[in-house]
């Protein structure tokens, strides 16, 4: 029988649920903790661990009813075990220990960055290997060699300083936009001229695949400061977010041709960013790269990704987590299960 497996995430501030048998997605169910974060700016470690507390049985009990399974069908459970909030990470491993060791099924401690790569498969089958991973969110930007996901994932770049998600949350306060400051940069930039202001391309000409994103957030912080009282808030958008998808999208493309690699994977809650995907997009095609990015709500953090990669796990015969499995915050990309 084709086995079971039941995805938990809580590295941030969702609660993700998903059930996936055999690359099949039978539910995706999230409790987000956004709005409750959204009056300090940012993500409260301690607001987001109470959150996930709250939320986790309630979403279970919502992805088993949406799958039409029960919990004595899982035949796997699989959870972030880092890299994460430590707090809202301990609610999750702490939680899998719990359905793992009450059904007497396999537990499989994954790494965040792994599922997020093994997304793709519900939606675009099979991932090519090799293929060079683009990953973006609110506390990464990297750029990876993936040979096979369920064993090893080798890091070609990665941020210096602020992610891009970071960035894009910094500068969406700046301009009083809100949080998460992604999804807002990103719908008033679609009315705005992305060349209208030439902010920085920092480490652009760098031969390395790393970047760097906090000069950039400082060079808008100036030009607001020089411009208060005449800010077009849609050109001052369009420019910071083109000077983040320019940087992306080339250091990605350079990465796939350095090493001979003609698939692409874009992934990461700021895979979501209408800009980067059009602009991976054309540029991938330019150069005869494929590129395979998953829809909107399955780039942002969920229990989809981990279950995926649980899937792939059991399939591959990796062996599972032991039980004393510890939440890593910094748990390094190499380590695909802990």
């Amino acid at each position: 029988m084709v086995p079971l497996v039941l995805g938990i995430e809580t590295s941030c501030d969702e609660t993700g649920i998903g059930i996936v048998r055999d690359g099949v997605l039978l539910a995706d169910a999230v409790a987000s903790s956004v709005d409750q974060h959204a009056r300090f700016g940012g993500v409260v470690p301690e607001v987001a661990s109470r959150a996930h507390l709250e939320a986790m049985v309630p979403t279970v009990q919502r992805a088993l009813a949406t799958a039409g399974v029960a919990l004595r069908d899982l035949d796997a459970v699989a959870v972030t075990s880092g890299p994460g909030l430590a707090g809202a990470l301990l609610v999750g491993v702490a939680a899998a220990k719990a359905y793992a060791l009450a059904l007497d099924v396999p537990l499989y401690g994954v790494n965040h960055l792994a599922a997020h790569v093994a997304v793709d498969v519900l939606e675009h089958g099979p991932l090519p290997e090799p293929a060079i991973a683009l990953l973006v969110s609110g506390g990464h930007s990297s750029l990876l060699l993936v040979e096979d996901v369920t064993r090893t994932l080798q890091p070609l770049g990665q941020t210096v300083d602020d992610a891009a998600g970071e960035a894009f949350d910094k500068v969406a306060r700046l301009l009083g936009l809100g949080f998460p400051g992604g999804p807002a940069v990103d719908r008033q930039a679609r009315d705005g001229d992305p060349a209208a202001i030439a902010f920085p391309r920092s480490m652009l000409a760098d031969p390395s695949y790393d970047v760097s994103f906090s000069g950039l957030k400082t060079a808008v912080a100036r030009w607001l400061e020089k411009h208060e009282g005449q800010v077009p808030v849609a050109d001052v958008c369009a420019s910071f977010q083109e000077a983040v998808v320019d940087v992306l999208t080339a250091k990605a493309v350079r990465a796939c041709r350095d090493h001979g690699i003609d698939h692409l994977l874009v992934g990461g809650g700021v895979a979501a960013n209408s800009r980067l995907r059009a602009l991976a997009e054309e540029r991938c095609a330019q150069a005869g790269i494929r590129l395979r990015v998953p829809r909107p709500g399955q780039c942002t953090d969920n229990g989809a990704m981990v279950a995926a990669l649980g899937d792939r796990l059991v399939a591959a015969g990796i062996a599972p987590s032991p039980l004393d499995l510890p939440a890593d915050s910094a748990m390094p990309v190499e380590l695909v299960v802990a």
